[in-house]
């Protein structure tokens, strides 16, 4: 499967901010798909996930001001950014992963999104 995020950009604080991440491939219905981040000069984390049956799983720092869903039809996972802060800045991935493996293998290049103060 490939990936290409998209709709990062320079924002406010307080602002809000929606990245879509498109796939291809046939199978993305079944694929658990994540959002990770990576701020400048810092590891790349984990953000959020949300499965085939649209379960999903935040981190602790995102909770409550970032909403992720997906829509299978269109082979799309988005994810929804409000009140974001600039410690928000970051280049946002998008991530799959296969049913029953434990790691994400597949990565999209990345959209920065940079929150001024």
């Amino acid at each position: 499967v490939q990936l290409q995020a998209s709709g990062g950009g320079l924002v406010q604080a307080g602002d809000s901010l929606r990245l879509s991440c498109a796939a291809s491939g046939r199978t993305f219905s079944s694929y658990t798909m994540g959002w990770f981040r990576q701020a400048p000069g810092k590891e790349r984390v984990f953000v959020v996930s949300i499965s085939w049956s649209g379960s999903t799983f935040y981190a602790d720092s995102v909770k409550g001001r970032v909403t992720v869903s997906r829509d299978n039809a269109k082979n799309t996972v988005y994810l929804q950014m409000n009140s974001l802060q600039p410690e928000d800045t970051a280049v946002y991935f998008c991530a799959a992963r296969e049913s029953g493996v434990s790691v994400f293998g597949y990565w999209g290049h990345g959209t920065l999104v940079t929150v001024s103060s």
